[in-house]
């Protein structure tokens, strides 16, 4: 049965997509090649190239602690516009950065600010997704992020390489600074008198919402240690084993990612997440696999597209798991407990994997790298085979088993 109320595509949900794609693609135009500009102008070594990702993430986990409470009391717009407002300040100032000391604060600014918009557009989206399409529209929502994460390091990259720095910074700007109009019709368009949800009992209170999200928390951080090493050293990676063209990675990364989301999003509400995280594993392990040995251009279009088809079926369908692991009122919550994971992910494992390639090489940096997401199959096989032994039912585990009705 088809009614108003079973509406995905409202003009709300459109405008909130758009306003994420366009925050993370200029996010992802910076996180991919500020780390070779720091070592390429300003002499970095390979230790403060590691910084320049891993200080923006811990500093927009730290903002997303404050945001998440502003939320709970209703400050949605102030954190779009206060954030939009702090991002848009310190891109603008990577230009006049003289330094990797002056931009490394820099990223930390801009930490601060995408941490608070960061928090709002997904805990928007989730309010006005119907309950029972919410596997569907999150998956369809991720996609604004699955394909900035990868068009936006190959915009970055082409931009960085040909026109140079400046031109990469005031694209960047622009696009940051589109948002904010479109963020001011994003709020007249929600339904007259929109506020949060009422606050649901949560079993555990506090606690009980923390043990909920810590499994789902925890495949997500791994998830996000190999992208870590994609952000911080596939532009290096390239130069090591004399690749032209390596930022085809990513565009073949969002082709993949895009013919895979709307499926993965509908077998999430059929199936769970047990249907997209264990194949989901070895197609991202396969890609990196296959990416370490590559010695061609044509040879990392297989590799992206077996890592663009698992981590973009896994991304949303650990996002959605946690939305639905908590009360309405707790998504705030939830969301930012899914990026805090995902950005501590990308930075530490950027740190971890830099300091493997500094005694090996970034080709064996990335057979490494599959350690990550195989423990997380691993993790999450123990878990479910564990639950399932038992005959125990709820839990974080069963919630990403079999999709909440």
């Amino acid at each position: 049965m088809t009614n108003t109320s079973d509406r995905l595509w409202t003009k709300s949900f459109i405008l909130l997509t758009l306003c994420n794609f366009m925050l993370f693609i200029g996010l992802q135009m910076t996180l991919s090649t500020l780390p070779a500009y720091a070592e390429e102008s300003l002499g970095a070594t390979s230790v403060q190239v590691s910084l320049v990702t891993s200080l923006f993430a811990l500093s927009a986990i730290a903002s997303r602690l404050i945001a998440g409470k502003a939320m709970e009391k209703g400050g949605r717009n102030l954190l779009i516009f206060l954030g939009l407002a702090i991002a848009l300040a310190a891109v603008a100032g990577y230009y006049w950065a003289g330094g990797i000391t002056g931009l490394l604060l820099l990223r930390m600014l801009f930490g601060v600010g995408f941490g608070m918009a960061s928090t709002a557009f997904p805990t928007m989206a989730s309010d006005v997704i119907p309950v029972r399409r919410m596997g569907e529209g999150m998956g369809y929502f991720g996609l604004s992020t699955s394909l900035a994460m990868s068009a936006g390091p190959m915009i970055g990259l082409t931009l960085l390489q040909g026109p140079g720095f400046g031109s990469l910074v005031l694209s960047t700007a622009v696009i940051l600074a589109l948002i904010v109009p479109l963020g001011r019709q994003l709020t007249k368009s929600l339904p007259a008198g929109h506020k949060e949800p009422p606050v649901e009992a949560s079993a555990g209170g506090k606690g009980g919402v923390f043990r909920r999200l810590l499994l789902p928390s925890l495949l997500n951080f791994l998830l996000s240690v190999s992208y870590g090493g994609l952000l911080g050293f596939l532009a290096l990676f390239g130069k090591e084993v004399h690749l032209q063209n390596v930022a085809y990675f990513f565009l073949f990364n969002a082709v993949a990612i895009v013919i895979v989301r709307p499926l993965s999003g509908k077998i999430y509400d059929r199936y769970g997440a047990i249907a997209l995280l264990i194949p989901g594993s070895l197609l991202v392990i396969s890609g990196l696999l296959l990416l370490s040995w590559a010695g061609s251009t044509a040879a990392l279009f297989p590799a992206a597209l077996l890592y663009g088809a698992g981590f973009g079926s896994m991304q949303p369908a650990l996002q959605t798991w946690m939305i639905q692991a908590v009360s309405p009122s707790q998504r705030g919550t939830a969301n930012g407990m899914f990026f805090n994971s995902l950005d501590l992910g990308v930075a530490l494992g950027t740190m971890a994997l830099g300091s493997v390639a500094l005694y090996t090489s970034y080709a064996e940096m990335y057979r490494y790298s599959t350690l990550a997401p195989l423990l997380l199959l691993l993790v999450y096989v123990s878990i479910i085979a564990g639950k399932r032994r038992s005959g125990k039912s709820g839990g974080a585990a069963e919630a990403g088993a079999a999709a909440a009705e």
